[in-house]
């Protein structure tokens, strides 16, 4: 560990000193001594921690210890077998995506050791076992993508009959911020991101498989965030791609709204920025993925920021509101939903097609084809 490291860690035990873990503080010191059951110890401390209250009531502290003990873990599983190589890699994706940002790099950096120990001594078998039948289901599913026909089955009858938002074909920056961003208007802009390396890689199943197969992420399970039946699981991603072809309706699961690209940097290869996202002269919000099975959908609902949605692979049907008739649209009361209609109602977005969405509008959408794939940005 360098000296840097070192010094972080030293002065994180000694906060959490202060905020009265010392039994956490004895554990992690016997885990950096080699004590796997001690790691395992101030990880489920850690974890309690994070969940004696609301997600922004807990300190950054213990964020920070939580993950220190996920590399403690990590650092003890790691040099067994392949099971427990990849016992360690879900404990340092859980270390991402539940810890602070203290000790970000390290968790990244082990993540790759274990990444390229993982391929390096990969077993042929298992790599061409990778479910042949997956493979053709996946091409079959991108192909079907093409089918409208089916398409339409799956939306509420005249669905396309209304008025559909304008569509353009990689109109410069200046043109944007004038024509639409000034006046908060929507626009469909097209072609905008067939130069995407994911736009081809994504149809793979194989590179999905290995470049994501084993990583743990957060997903969404039920019909949408609104129901009472929603609730929220950590697999790994392999898991998440097997769950696609369930025709479970009570089980559907969907990887929504999570940053995806920070924890998967391979895959954040795989797409750009578009200029668009400078629009608003501010940083980027966040660059979010959505991936989900057809049948999955988001509740009519009001986002804080802009939004640029690009949608890599399938279709996906919209609907938008404008703000002028918000009262009519039923906010929910409830303060964590607050931002969402009491109401299902639901715009188009097809094929490759980059939309951008200003906030002062309602939003509903629904995935119509088995793969979705798309980058959200927020535009201050």
């Amino acid at each position: 560990m360098a000296t840097g490291g070192g010094e972080k860690r030293a002065a994180l035990l000694r906060r959490i000193t202060e905020e009265g873990g010392f039994v956490f503080v004895a554990s992690a010191e016997k885990a950096a001594a080699g004590d796997v059951r001690a790691a395992e110890a101030a990880r489920e401390m850690a974890w309690e921690q994070l969940h004696s209250a609301p997600r922004d009531e807990v300190g950054d502290a213990w964020r920070d210890a939580y993950a220190l003990a996920c590399l403690h873990v990590a650092a003890l599983r790691g040099a067994g077998g392949d099971d427990d190589r990849r016992a360690a890699l879900r404990a340092l994706d859980m270390g991402l995506i539940m810890g602070g940002g203290l000790l970000r790099a390290e968790l990244e950096d082990a993540i790759a050791r274990v990444v390229a120990d993982r391929r390096g001594g990969r077993d042929g078998d298992r790599e061409a076992a990778s479910a042949a039948g997956d493979v053709e289901r996946w091409k079959e599913g991108i192909a079907g993508d093409r089918d409208l026909a089916d398409v339409l089955k799956l939306l509420p009858v005249k669905s396309l009959s209304r008025k559909k938002i304008e569509r353009r074909s990689c109109i410069p920056l200046e043109a944007f911020i004038r024509d639409y961003f000034i006046c908060e208007s929507p626009v469909i802009l097209s072609g905008c991101i067939d130069h995407w390396p994911a736009r081809t890689k994504w149809k793979d199943i194989k590179y999905l498989e290995r470049i994501a197969g084993d990583r743990t992420i957060p997903v969404e399970v039920g019909k949408n965030y609104a129901c009472t039946e929603w609730k929220q699981e950590l697999i790994t991603f392999s898991q998440f791609l097997e769950r696609m072809w369930s025709s479970d309706s009570a089980n559907l699961t969907y990887l929504a709204q999570h940053p995806l690209f920070d924890q998967l940097k391979e895959l954040r290869e795989d797409i750009t920025v578009p200029e668009y996202c400078s629009a608003g002269g501010g940083e980027l919000q966040s660059i979010s993925a959505w991936f989900g099975p057809h049948g999955t959908l988001t509740p009519l609902h009001h986002d804080l920021h802009h939004n640029l949605f690009a949608q890599v692979l399938g279709r996906k049907y919209f609907r938008l509101y404008p703000a002028s008739v918000s009262v009519e649209l039923y906010p929910q009361t409830e303060t964590m939903l607050s931002n969402t209609s009491q109401i299902l109602t639901t715009l188009t977005k097809r094929n490759s097609r980059r939309q951008q969405i200003l906030n002062s509008w309602m939003a509903y959408w629904r995935k119509v084809t088995c793969f979705t794939f798309h980058q959200n940005g927020g535009i201050t």
